[in-house]
Parts: C-alpha cells; structure tokens; sequence
C-alpha cells in the first residue's frame, strides 16, 4: 500500500484506522477533517481546501483519511488503495456515541482548537449524532456505486465489515512491513 485512502460514514473510526495504517506502512498520515476545519469550526475555502488537499499528497506515500467529494477527485486520481469501513450502523452510532459523550465530557481539544459541546453535540442539527444518522445509509450507496464503477480502475478496494477486520488488516501490515526489512 503506497498511496491508501480511509473511508466511511462519519464515526466508523477512519481516523484511527488511518493511524494505524500509516504507522504499519511508515507513510506519512493526512486527516483530511484537520485540512478543512479552521479554528471555530470555520470550513476552509474551496479552492484553498482543494490547494491544500494537493500539496500533501505530493508525495509518494501517505495514508488519507476522510469522505471530502470536494476533493474525492485529487485524492483518488493518486490512490493506489482504498480501505472502506463499512461497519453496520449499531457499530457506527455506539462509536459516535461514545466519542461524543468522551471529547464533551473531557473538553478534548480537536484540530485547530476546536472542541465538541453538549449543546451542539446533543441539541443542535449540527449535531454530529443526527449526521451519522441522516448520511449512514447515503453514505454506503455512494460507496456501493463508487466501487462498481470505473471511475477510478488504478484503486484496489478492501472493505472491512467489522472492527476485528481493521485488526487483522494492521496486524498483516506490520508484518509485511516486518517481513521486507527483514529481507523476507
């Protein structure tokens, strides 16, 4: 895995995935949420996104997390990889749950010095519980439709359908990365 792309519904874990990936493969990790959410939750510009989007993934490896169609184009175009968590919802909205309650609870300081509140985490439409709800099943589509298409013939798919798969995958990978260096 050279060029690799994380997706998902919102909550299913990309990020940490990701993580864990690029630290398996010893490439470079780009969220791509910490690209586009400035300080108070202001999104970048458009075309400033898509320039930034670019610039990092200049590269010959890296690992990208996150569901941008703004800039699905740029990203895929130089993927050689995508890993779709596709996660039933229960899963999906227990980890979004938790998160939640957790960065609220603990004030956890996120990119750019944004923090998640009770009140917009619970009682707003903004709200990222009520997002997870209303794009899961648009989300997997898109996804379905994006995978049985050509638009992108260079990307090998692995889809995981439970957490314990993202296990096995990183594990594998780390003793791929184990077994080259070893000369095996």
């Amino acid at each position: 895995m050279e060029r690799v792309v994380v997706i998902g519904t919102s909550c299913c874990g990309k990020t940490t995935l990701a993580r864990r990936v690029a630290e398996a493969v010893e490439a470079p990790h780009i969220e791509l949420d910490a690209v586009n959410w400035g300080p108070n939750w202001s999104e970048a510009p458009h075309e400033e996104f898509r320039a930034t989007v670019r610039q990092r993934i200049e590269g010959p490896r890296w690992v990208v997390d996150g569901n941008y169609s703004r800039v699905q184009d740029i990203v895929w175009s130089r993927a050689t990889d995508a890993i779709w968590l596709n996660y039933p919802f229960h899963v999906v909205f227990g980890r979004a749950v938790a998160r939640t309650v957790r960065r609220v609870l603990t004030h956890e300081l996120l990119f750019n010095d944004n923090r998640e509140s009770f009140r917009n985490a619970f009682l707003s439409r903004d709200s990222i519980l009520w997002w997870v709800i209303t794009t899961f099943q648009r989300r997997r589509r898109e996804y379905r439709t994006l995978f049985g298409g050509d638009a992108f013939p260079q990307v090998s798919l692995t889809e995981l359908r439970r957490p314990r798969d993202a296990e096995l995958l990183v594990r594998d990978l780390r003793g791929a990365r184990r077994g080259s260096r070893d000369g095996g």
